[in-house]
């Protein structure tokens, strides 16, 4: 067993460790390209190698292995939805969909690299993300997932369930042929007023804690994505009963700092404290202003069951040695 590996085990298990370990990742294609790696074996090849030069470069404390290519579902692509109702046409692909065994393959060929030496976890999406990112990033369309949930709840929620099925195979497919050690469960409200508590408990919560429930079958090491960027928000009240040991939310988005949410989140393992966007204290900070403010952070956050991280994907084109840099500050404050 790697020392990274001996070292996140202590960290997800929330004892103490002797340094704060980082946890930074990034997108390696084009938003269009996230829904196209089983039409083009360019944009899979770009992804599987855009992991191994992240990592080689990077030297990360664990890998978040991105699903770039895989995004949304097969029964959205070109599916030229206009109204509420045709998300009735949205259909389970089932087992043996290259979506769910090319996927497959595709996180396998990734993992291999590099599992042995660190812990690995893979980004899914919840089947209402999948909707919402398919409308948003692939027709451009940010207002079609409101606007379509609000109008018929019900066929949304039909849609998601139908996704849910897939997304239950495909767990239950990647645990038994690849050896990831968790999954990073990316969520998000409905970025709508009008989608208040009751509404995301009768149609959000259920598909979630059933996907869950199947994670956590799998394995009890897993992130919950809060997903906040811009001007997409969340309430993290929404999401307080979603029961995975590692929580990861926009702290600057939802202006609350780790240790807020390491308090409001019951004491459980959390990631992040830096804003994720360009042009702030990640990419374009002093080597003076980012130190003070790890300092600051672990000093008010504690230094147990804490990852240092950023609210959402970062830039690619942030210089590595800013990554090794706070991975130093980590070992420095330290208590």
């Amino acid at each position: 067993m790697s020392n990274k590996r001996e070292l996140m085990k202590k960290v997800f298990n929330n004892q103490r460790a002797e340094r704060v370990p980082i946890g930074f990742w990034y997108h390696y294609v084009s938003p269009k390209d996230h829904f196209r790696a089983l039409e083009d074996k360019d944009v899979l090849n770009a992804v599987i190698e855009g992991h191994k030069k992240m990592y080689q470069e990077m030297q990360p404390d664990f890998v978040k292995i991105m699903s770039d290519g895989f995004f949304g579902h097969p029964s959205l692509y070109n599916s030229n939805i206009q109204v509420a109702e045709d998300l009735y046409n949205i259909k389970a692909v089932g087992r043996d969909h290259p979506w769910i065994t090319e996927q497959v393959k595709f996180v396998k060929a990734i993992n291999d690299e590099f599992h042995n030496e660190v812990y690995t976890f893979y980004s899914v999406f919840s089947p209402i993300h999948c909707i919402r990112l398919y409308f948003e990033e692939f027709e451009a369309d940010n207002k079609k997932f409101p606007r379509l949930f609000l109008d018929n709840p019900e066929a949304m929620d039909y849609a998601a369930k139908e996704i849910a099925k897939d997304i239950d195979i495909f767990l239950d497919e990647l645990f038994k042929e690849v050896e990831v050690d968790g999954i990073y469960y990316s969520v998000q409200e409905i970025q709508d007023e009008r989608a208040d508590k009751s509404f995301h408990e009768k149609y959000v919560h259920p598909t979630d804690l059933h996907a869950l429930q199947t994670i956590k079958k799998h394995s009890n090491t897993n992130i919950l994505h809060i997903c906040g960027y811009g001007e997409y928000r969340n309430k993290l009240d929404l999401f307080k009963k979603y029961d995975l040991s590692i929580i990861n939310w926009a702290t600057y988005t939802e202006n609350t700092s780790l240790k807020e949410g390491k308090e409001f989140f019951d004491g459980k393992v959390v990631i992040g404290g830096f804003d994720n966007n360009t042009g702030t204290l990640l990419d374009s900070g002093s080597d003076e202003e980012v130190e003070e403010y790890v300092k600051k952070l672990l000093e008010d956050a504690g230094t147990q069951g804490v990852v240092i991280g950023a609210d959402c994907t970062i830039s690619p084109n942030i210089p590595v040695e800013r990554f090794s840099f706070i991975r130093e500050l980590g070992k420095k404050y330290t208590k």
